[in-house]
């Protein structure tokens, strides 16, 4: 008897050695590997687990490529003339007609796109900038050069006098998986070429805006540290392809408190796009109100599946209306995406340009809906706006280009938009006349159709339009939006 346990025991040894031994010759992980001991059950059982190295991340590669491709960007403000005496010796003797300067000096990061030179940041990094200085990884300085800027998106983009650089190439920024890993490269705090490793936490986020202006958001969130000076600089996938721009953070104390937020890179490339082609964003809208569905608006209009967004209102004349669509449709998907909120709504109608056509799923009572809208422009019309020096560009119904010099001088202004023609549209019914020279919007001065189109698109409610007639009278127009 003695002898069988025996036996039995020693065969249950050697079978579970030679198993032992042969999973891990086939496995080959004999040597790298991770050994973690977990607990399970009612006893503190301890188990020994073998995990390959691949299931952990390497960031390596997507690191010290994409690193090249962030440079660190300064701007210099002037500041206001300083007027008064600064000394008591100035209040005793005087102090001339000298005029002090006092820059306001900001720094942010920006992402090469092209080997030429154009480079991705944010729009508020460089607002108002009057210097414009980009560094580069290896340490040469260049001028900037702003091309054009949204700030509904917070999207800039610059350009440098150079070539053959190291550039970013995009990714697909809606392929992002919530949980999967991402890089924040940027120069946070003058800390050039900082890399900090995150997970995408959500997608399609929004914030608050309390300056009452008009908002794109979709935001990627994560919990990559990013700080002031991150600004503008990349959020990069494992593969190293730039898959957002670091924009905000949300915190209490003023540096980073666990959340983050980029504009999605599919995104920021058609805005991109559109101001190298066109100087400006073409935004194309929808025209419509819409709300998010909850558990309280769905038992209210008795909505049976919590899904898709709830058309409130439609802008008569707009694109929605053309097309067919009702209040109280829910849109569910815009081309093959599907949309569940506001913000995702935005993010698809952002991708394209006025007379964009694009098919629309709708849910209308228990009936599934397809119609196929044509997009507009802010002006109700399908016109892409676009201005060269000299030309007459054709927007809100006018004829408008850059004021001369000689109109300039005369109205002893620095720079105004004429209104050269007069046909119907949103200008002409403001009362606006032939020859009028707009040279301020919302007490803004804008000096070419770009910045003057740009100012209607940003602004959440009505416009108010200062200008100059050729006789040297002020006039003031209301514009509604």
């Amino acid at each position: 008897m003695k002898k069988r346990i025996g036996l039995v025991v020693l065969v249950t040894a050697l079978v579970s050695v030679g198993t032992t031994v042969l999973v891990n010759h086939v496995a080959g992980f004999s040597k790298n590997v991770e050994k973690v001991y977990i607990t399970t059950g009612q006893e503190p059982v301890v188990q020994q687990v073998s995990l390959p190295e691949i299931q952990y991340p390497d960031f390596t590669y997507a690191a010290e490529t994409g690193v090249k491709a962030v440079v660190h960007v300064k701007v210099v403000k002037r500041g206001q003339p300083i007027q008064g005496p600064q000394s008591l010796l100035d209040f005793f003797f005087g102090y001339g007609d000298s005029r002090q300067q006092r820059p306001q000096l900001g720094a942010g990061s920006g992402v090469i796109i092209s080997s030429d030179g154009y480079i991705i940041t944010a729009t508020h990094v460089i607002d108002d900038a009057d210097e414009v200085v980009v560094t580069l990884d290896d340490k040469r300085q260049f001028d900037g050069k702003v091309v054009g800027k949204d700030p509904a998106t917070d999207i800039a983009l610059l350009k440098i006098e150079a070539t053959g650089l190291p550039f970013m190439k995009y990714g697909d920024s809606d392929a992002l998986r919530l949980g999967q890993w991402v890089l924040a490269i940027g120069n946070p705090y003058d800390l050039r070429s900082t890399i900090t490793a995150g997970i995408v936490s959500a997608k399609g986020r929004s914030l608050p805006s309390y300056r009452e202006e008009f908002k794109i958001e979709a935001f990627i969130q994560t919990d990559a540290a990013v700080n002031p000076g991150n600004s503008g600089g990349a959020l990069v996938n494992a593969k190293g392809e730039l898959v957002g721009i670091n924009t905000a953070i949300a915190t209490r104390t003023g540096s980073y408190d666990g959340y983050s937020f980029a504009v999605p890179a599919n995104m920021a490339r058609k805005v991109v796009e559109d101001i190298r082609k066109y100087g400006i964003v073409q935004r194309a809208l929808l025209g419509i109100t819409m709300q998010d569905i909850t558990g309280d608006l769905a038992k209210e209009k008795n909505i049976q599946d919590i899904k898709g967004v709830y058309i409130h209102e439609l802008t008569k004349g707009g694109a929605a209306e053309k097309a067919g669509i009702k209040t109280g449709d829910i849109l569910i998907k815009v081309e093959n995406a599907e949309v569940n909120s506001g913000t995702a709504v935005q993010e698809q109608i952002n991708r394209y340009s006025p007379g964009d056509k694009v098919r629309l799923t709708l849910l209308r009572g228990n009936k599934e809906v397809v119609v196929t809208a044509t997009l507009q422009s802010q002006t109700g019309d399908t016109h892409i706006i676009k201005e060269s020096d000299g030309e007459v560009t054709h927007f809100m119904g006018a004829g408008l280009q850059v004021a001369g010099k000689q109109l300039r001088d005369k109205l002893k202004i620095r720079g105004g938009i004429e209104v050269v023609s007069l046909g119907d549209g949103k200008l002409k019914d403001a009362g606006i006349k032939k020859g009028f020279v707009i040279t301020h919007i919302n007490q803004k001065p804008v000096a070419t159709v770009q910045q003057f189109a740009q100012a209607l698109q940003t602004a959440e409610r009505g416009v108010l339009i200062e200008g100059k007639y050729p006789d040297g009278s002020v006039y003031y127009y209301a514009l509604g939006n």
